[in-house]
């Protein structure tokens, strides 16, 4: 389970709902009435000066300060573990039972974009915008990271097969690549055909061969990742479209997928798209038709940061919005419904409501993704143009040559003059 980097980010396992912010983790007991948890990395470990230096010695940067602002973070499937790495390339492991506490503070070569646990709890593979993959141990919280693999440009998304056989990775070139996790250099399947960035990945458990992507070019494609074969690619601006939703010229440009996630059965799948409010829920399954059917599409009263299923398949969105911090839905026969009086959802509310100081620098910021998108140039029109002036500038220089040739004092007429008066001399002697 992992959450990219974003504004603010929402994640659920067990009781605990853990959002990031800022500079900030902030976990709230979903059940329990209790102070939330917050770890603020701009007070955590520093970098001493030997890890410094050993670090520039693989490449990374020297004496750059981060902002201490949190880029991603994950936790465990059991719940039991947790991690974050943050804009100062700290990569922070914590236990979550029987209370939060840190257990290790390590340092990376490079800022990083995305982080996953194994399945199997041992290893957390972690991402970065140079397209390395390295891998740090959890069993042994103090050990330096290994290189694993490497893309040739920037990677938005890791995640692993629900049996770890496989490492998965998506990049800015729109590649999904698909590595073996004990041999990464021998590379199982590609998956192919995005048209802009990678920007989602999920892989759901009870469906353990299924891939479900999120790109900038605005579809959800599903894939068997084993194979690289397409099985199926929803195109989210015709959805909203044939749904009544009002999409602007803008966002039609650049509507990017910035999260998917599945319930724990991987029956329920929720997709949202940057700066967009609202979210498009899916069913999953095996269908001839299609596997993944769109079904209920949610209107948001604010712009939502984030989004996450709990253990009950309960949809939470964390919003932009004091006052609404959360909503949660639950699905019934009608579809998904917004629950208004959960106690849950009021515990949650109240918690994070006493910490609303931390969100608010995020509120209104602009979209993260959008930097992503390639700039295309129109090299025919530049080159017509470039062509156009060249052959202006010509005329206006030969034009002017003309008006100067035509003047009764013209260098041109005084030579042919004296040419002529020294070959009529030169006749006359002759005779």
């Amino acid at each position: 389970m992992c959450v990219v980097e974003t504004m603010a980010a929402v994640c659920c396992v067990g009781d605990w709902l853990v959002t990031s912010v800022s500079h900030h983790l902030v976990a709230a007991n979903i059940s329990q009435c209790r102070e939330p948890f917050v770890f603020d990395c701009a007070k955590a470990e520093q970098k001493p000066k030997e890890n410094k230096t050993e670090n520039e010695s693989q490449g990374g940067a020297s004496e750059e300060k981060g902002s201490d602002r949190v880029l991603a973070f994950t936790l465990s499937a059991s719940g039991n573990y947790a991690a974050l790495t943050d804009d100062s390339k700290r990569l922070v492991l914590f236990r979550t039972r029987p209370s939060w506490r840190c257990i290790s503070t390590r340092w990376v070569v490079r800022r990083c974009t995305s982080l996953v646990f194994s399945w199997a709890e041992d290893e957390l593979f972690v991402a970065d915008k140079s397209g390395d993959v390295y891998s740090f141990s959890v069993v042994e919280p103090d050990q330096q990271g290994e290189l694993k693999l490497g893309h040739l440009s920037m990677l938005l998304g890791i995640t692993l097969s629900p049996d770890d056989k496989y490492i998965i990775t998506a990049d800015r070139d729109e590649k999904i690549r698909v590595s073996v996790r004990k041999s990464p250099y021998c590379i199982q399947a590609f998956c192919l055909g995005h048209t802009e960035f990678v920007s989602a990945l999920c892989v759901a458990p009870e469906h353990s061969d299924w891939l479900l992507s999120g790109s900038g070019d605005g579809t959800v494609k599903l894939w068997n990742y084993e194979s690289g074969q397409q099985l199926q690619s929803i195109d989210l601006k015709q959805l909203y479209v044939s749904h009544g939703t009002a999409i602007d010229s803008e966002k039609s440009q650049r509507f990017a997928v910035s999260r998917i996630v599945t319930t724990l059965d991987g029956r329920y799948v929720a997709v949202q798209c940057e700066r967009f409010p609202s979210i498009q829920l899916f069913v999953l399954e095996d269908e001839l038709e299609g596997p993944l059917t769109p079904t209920d599409n949610l209107t948001l009263p604010h712009t939502p940061w984030d989004m996450t299923f709990d253990r009950q398949g309960r949809l939470w969105v964390l919003l932009e919005n004091k006052d609404s911090i959360f909503l949660l839905y639950t699905h019934t026969q009608e579809g998904w419904q917004c629950e208004t009086e959960s106690l849950d959802l009021q515990t949650v509310s109240e918690a994070l409501h006493l910490h609303w100081d931390l969100f608010e620098d995020s509120v209104g910021l602009e979209s993260q993704l959008q930097h992503l998108y390639k700039v295309n140039f129109d090299n025919t029109a530049s080159y017509l143009q470039r062509k156009w002036e060249r052959q202006q500038q010509q005329k206006n220089q030969q034009g002017g040559k003309r008006r100067a040739g035509k003047g009764p004092q013209s260098s041109g007429a005084a030579k042919k003059t004296k040419t002529e008066s020294k070959g009529g001399t030169v006749s006359q002697h002759c005779s």
